[in-house]
């Protein structure tokens, strides 16, 4: 069985930044980057031009972005794998990884799975439909692309997210329709407020999606209120419901917080479990950016490395 320095799972921003810093340390670095679990490179390999990480003044296509990081980790000797993690034993130290092709014990492992975004299953908003080309679940991500400047953008959801996402918009939106399935939001008082003064917000409350539909992108939806359906005019569609960490895998064994996120010590990446270390969204219920990933992967290859030098661990 192959012993290696740091495992590194995920594939994302975070994922890839600690395998560059770690590798140029000259540790032996593994990546399991995933395949069956969702994209390979993050959740930005599914959204198209990137405006806001520094260094990219006409910006940069999501998958350009994540292949850079990539070839930059492969450079300085990062072996990168695309395999899915099924499982993890950290009951003993070193401690193991187990994918469906090998089996191999590490010293550490920085754990960068992300969180993908909860999504509603209507018709036209799928992957193979108008996902990524008018329907997205990000608007700080996507919102400021040409496709949404001046038109009529929906936002489904009713809590604090959904009205961030909606203020957000009306920088670009002509109009910006909050589609909430109860008669109230969910937000607190002073985010609800927010938007029930704002001239370019209307909620549409005890209201569902039912279609989505374009030509290449996202030209219209179909609005439910009660028995009721009527199409409107729609330029996208932006998802507001939350994420769901990518933890499952872990089997219970780290701390989590309740809504699934891994627990990391305040201003670290260390997590319940001596050597395991966790960076990106998996850990990141607030900021959730490709930025503060990579800032996050950074610090955790900077917390393995001077662990695995005060352990001792032949590097």
């Amino acid at each position: 069985m192959e012993k290696i320095n740091l495992v590194i799972i995920g594939s994302g921003p975070a994922a890839y930044t600690a395998a560059i810093y770690a590798a140029r340390f000259g540790i032996k670095v593994m990546v399991f980057e995933g395949f069956n679990s969702g994209p390979v490179g993050g959740q930005l390999t599914e959204t198209t031009i990137v405006e806001n990480f520094p260094g990219f003044d006409d910006g940069i296509m999501g998958f350009d972005l994540m292949s850079k990081m990539k070839k930059q980790a492969i450079k300085f000797s990062a072996q990168c794998y695309m395999e899915d993690v099924k499982e993890l034993e950290l009951s003993k130290h070193p401690y193991k990884v187990i994918t469906q092709q090998r089996e191999v014990l590490a010293d550490a492992i920085i754990i960068a799975t992300g969180a993908s975004a909860k999504r509603l299953n209507i018709p036209g908003a799928g992957d193979e439909e108008f996902w990524q080309k008018g329907v997205t679940a990000c608007a700080v991500c996507d919102g400021a692309a040409p496709i949404f400047r001046g038109k009529d953008l929906f936002v489904v959801g009713g809590g604090d997210s959904a009205v961030e996402e909606a203020m957000f918009l009306t920088k670009y939106a002509k109009m910006v329709y909050i589609v909430h399935r109860r008669d109230k939001l969910k937000a607190s008082g002073v985010m609800a407020q927010k938007v029930l003064n704002h001239p370019k917000i209307k909620i549409l409350y005890n209201s569902e999606i039912v279609r989505v539909e374009g030509d290449k992108i996202v030209k219209s939806i179909t609005l439910k209120q009660g028995k009721e359906e009527k199409k409107m005019e729609a330029g996208g569609l932006f998802f507001a419901i939350g994420h769901q960490p990518n933890t499952a895998f872990l089997h219970g064994q780290l701390k989590l917080t309740d809504a699934g996120y891994i627990v990391v010590r305040l201003g670290s990446s260390f997590t319940s479990k001596e050597g395991v270390f966790a960076a990106g969204d998996v850990q990141d219920p607030v900021y959730k950016q490709a930025i503060t990933a990579a800032g996050s992967g950074c610090m955790a290859a900077l917390d393995a490395y001077k662990w695995m030098l005060e352990k001792g661990f032949r590097l």
